[in-house]
């Protein structure tokens, strides 16, 4: 399994930072090039690897950090996303509600990566908190996982637990897509799940 980051702002800076921290190869991208990104991924070590967008979409797990509007021009870059896993980490903070025509904004998501399957979560923790360690206070910082294919849902759910965090399924983003969306109730939440 390939895993890259699309962005290199304060959230895909922060997911590469979790992969680093947990011995994991991801590649990250962003529109300005690999040249923007190589300092970036000298300081995170040799499991970050900064490449174009172009080789970034080539990775079977891709993690979408950008901001929200940004999302079609990425899903334009293939015609088929059959195959592979969309990670929406993103917010749609300062999206005009008739952007997502009253749908949860996974799914709009998922309307743009035809053939792709759309997970939502790591979207939850302020940037600077999504860095941090996840252990705190003798458990782990829980990362709610929705996903409309339950076996692409199951398999991000245990990466999110490679990366040190509490995955809790929540089911399909069609039924729950809104409680993970910024004003959410479960965005912005700091919980721990303590360790048996």
């Amino acid at each position: 399994m390939t895993y890259s980051i699309i962005g290199s702002g304060n959230v895909g800076t922060a997911l590469a930072r979790q992969f680093a921290r947990n011995g994991i190869p991801v590649g990250i991208a962003n529109t300005r090039g690999p040249d923007s990104l190589a300092a970036l991924a000298a300081e995170l070590g040799g499991n970050v690897e900064a490449m174009s967008l172009q080789d970034a979409l080539r990775a079977d797990t891709i993690f979408l950090a950008i901001p929200f509007l940004a999302h079609t021009a990425v899903g334009a870059a293939l015609s088929n996303w059959e195959g592979k896993t969309i990670v929406d980490a993103m917010n749609t903070y300062g999206v005009p509600p008739e952007a997502l025509a009253g749908k949860a904004s996974s799914d709009v998501v998922a309307a743009a990566f035809p053939g792709a399957k759309v997970v939502k979560t790591l979207n939850q923790l302020p940037a600077k908190l999504l860095a941090m360690d996840p252990t705190e206070n003798g458990g782990r910082r829980v990362m709610f996982v929705a996903g409309n294919d339950n076996a692409s849902a199951a398999t991000i759910a245990q990466l999110v637990a490679d990366l040190g965090f509490a995955p809790i399924l929540l089911g399909k983003v069609s039924d729950v897509g809104v409680l993970l969306e910024r004003g959410g109730p479960l965005v912005l939440q700091n919980l721990i799940k303590l360790n048996n």
